[in-house]
């Protein structure tokens, strides 16, 4: 994949969806909830203060990130779907 985002934004893709419900149910993909979980595949370099600096981001490629149900611009490059956010859409990395 060739993109690189611009300034404190991030390209995610997210990870797979349980295809069970709780009760065992198998889940057509329409009824499925798209997951708040996510890979981060790449990064920007960073955030323009104010006086010309650049802030490093937080998370780099490869951290596994939670987000909002709603964050982001959903986007498919080369057939796969990614989102793209801003650095303060995400919640928390998970380790």
């Amino acid at each position: 994949m060739n993109i690189r985002p611009l300034h404190d934004r991030v390209v995610v893709k997210r990870l797979g969806s349980d295809e069970k419900s709780a009760g065992g149910i198998v889940l057509p993909g329409s009824a499925q909830e798209k997951p708040l979980m996510g890979a981060i595949v790449a990064a920007g370099a960073g955030r323009v203060l104010d006086n010309g600096d650049k802030a490093a981001l937080d998370v780099k490629t490869g951290d596994k990130v939670l987000f909002g149900k709603f964050a982001g611009a959903e986007v498919s490059i080369e057939g796969e779907d990614y989102l793209v956010m801003r650095e303060d859409d995400l919640f928390a990395v998970v380790e």
